[in-house]
């Protein structure tokens, strides 16, 4: 099949046979639970996605008094289960989707809420491409041959395929990316990676044009930092197989938000945030404005928020850059429910991916019942671009992709919609990406405390754009007001 930035990465050889998994540092022992206070301090947390849950399970569990500030009605975050637009209970993701195996901080969980696992992807079943209007269907199992792709490739790139050009271009630089978790990363030796795009860097490796071609047309990241898009390898590395929680991934979110029921305050969005030496004020509206003061503050909103907020006293200029530039991808999703799985029927997965460039997911072929839901996932230049339609055109748009790949389905559709996470208000984007020069610029100031201030969610860890990502840096953060309070 045509593979994304992520399944580019995923699939290659180093990522898949030549490694067991990645060497992982984690700042202060966060496998282990903080230890239990005798004189508790009062934690605000703004933000009850992942990463403010977790910091505020860890702090209640060690005697801390907190309280979590949420703008949304519900937990989750970026984590966001799709339910009620669909029928007979059927549901699809419009955030986090993917759990490789070892993603060991969202395992523990998993394991420690009684929540379960199931595959991500069908067992059995035929995937599709789309590629300058052209319909290949993949058997299971197997790849795109090269030799019917519609690009220049060299004789060789033609001859080695999906895996052997991973194989040449990608997989001695994996070897070298290193624990991206470790203190001080990334050190001088890959900076380099940083100040190019990951185009530009397999070009240099000897890639032909027509094999960058043909992986723009599939992912679309072509401003990507190299060392960016290498580093999201550290997302699949290792990995065999990918799951996701049985019943949607909102489970995980609401498990913890059932432990810290009374010191969540939904609906009050911050509005202002004051902080001093020796406290910290946060303001919010909402049906009851109100003011909540701690000893420390841990940030989770995304920068993209932050960055419309009235902070006072101003947090230091290099950070103030990373809040204001940052990227966010406003990724949008568009949705088509079935009345039956009729790709079924052709001996399909209902997965499937086209040089719009979009991804293709399936998620309905482990729920009960004939009815199916097939959903575009489109990121990079195809989201900013969806982004700017309205909603129906956007709708009609991704609907004419999902048919691109399965002739039929209009026949088939009961409802469609999309979701564009950059319409989100408390979100405006779903992730963070990296531009050339920004990942070496920012790293020092992007997770920094800026006094009482701790910060933490996706785009301050060591892996944007996960449910890993967001929970490490929740603990890290929690770890560092711990070791505060104990100076």
């Amino acid at each position: 099949m045509a593979i994304d930035r992520r399944e580019f990465l995923r699939q290659s050889a180093f990522g898949i046979a030549a490694l067991a998994g990645p060497g992982i540092t984690h700042p202060f022992d966060l496998v282990r639970r903080l230890e239990h206070t005798d004189k508790p301090k009062k934690i605000l947390i703004a933000g009850a996605g992942l990463a403010g849950l977790a910091a505020g399970y860890e702090l209640a569990q060690a005697g801390h008094d907190v309280t979590i500030i949420e703008a949304n009605t519900r937990p989750g975050g970026r984590v966001y289960t799709l339910r009620d637009p669909f029928s007979d209970g059927l549901y699809a993701e419009a955030g986090a989707g993917r759990l490789p195996e070892w993603h060991d901080l969202t395992l523990k969980y998993v394991k420690e809420f009684g929540l379960e696992l199931e595959p991500f992807y069908p067992t059995a079943g035929g995937t599709v491409t789309v590629l300058r209007g052209k319909r290949y269907v993949v058997p299971e199992g197997k790849e795109l041959e090269y030799s019917q792709a519609p690009f220049d490739l060299t004789p060789e790139e033609r001859r080695l395929g999906p895996e052997g050009t991973q194989k040449k271009y990608v997989d001695p630089i994996l070897a070298e990316i290193g624990d991206v978790a470790a203190p001080g990363w990334p050190g001088a030796a890959i900076a380099a990676l940083d100040r190019v795009t990951w185009l530009e860097f397999l070009r240099q490796r000897g890639a032909s044009r027509g094999y960058t071609d043909l992986l723009s047309a599939q992912n679309g990241w072509e401003w990507d930092s190299a060392l960016d898009f290498f580093r999201d390898d550290e997302g699949h590395r290792g990995a065999k197989h990918l799951t996701k929680i049985r019943g949607g991934n909102d489970l995980l979110p609401h498990a913890f938000a059932a432990r810290l029921k009374p010191q969540i305050h939904y609906n009050e969005p911050i509005v202002q945030i004051r902080h001093s030496a020796t406290e910290v004020r946060v303001f919010t509206k909402g049906l009851s404005h109100g003011v909540h003061t701690g000893d420390y503050l841990i940030c989770t909103i995304p920068y993209s928020v932050l960055r419309g907020m009235d902070v006072e006293p101003h947090f230091r200029d290099d950070k103030r850059e990373v809040i204001g530039k940052i990227y966010y991808d406003p990724v949008v999703r568009t949705y088509a429910q079935v009345r039956r799985k009729f790709w079924e029927a052709g001996g399909l997965n209902g997965f499937g991916e086209t040089d719009t460039p979009t991804e293709i997911w399936q998620p309905t072929f482990t729920q009960p019942g004939p009815r199916g839901i097939l959903h575009t996932y489109l990121e990079s230049k195809a989201a900013i671009r969806a982004a700017g339609l309205g909603e129906e055109q956007r709708t009609r748009e991704g609907i004419e992709i999902l048919s691109q790949a399965f002739p039929g389905l209009n026949a088939e559709i009961e409802n469609a919609f999309s979701f564009c996470w950059g319409d989100q208000h408390w979100a405006r984007g779903a992730y963070v990406a990296f531009g050339t020069d920004q990942i070496t610029k920012w790293a020092p100031a992007i997770h920094r405390p800026e006094g009482r201030i701790h910060f933490a969610g996706e785009h301050t860890s060591p892996w944007p754009g996960w449910m890993q990502g967001a929970i490490h840096s929740g603990l890290r953060a929690a770890r560092e007001v711990q070791e505060a309070l104990a100076e």
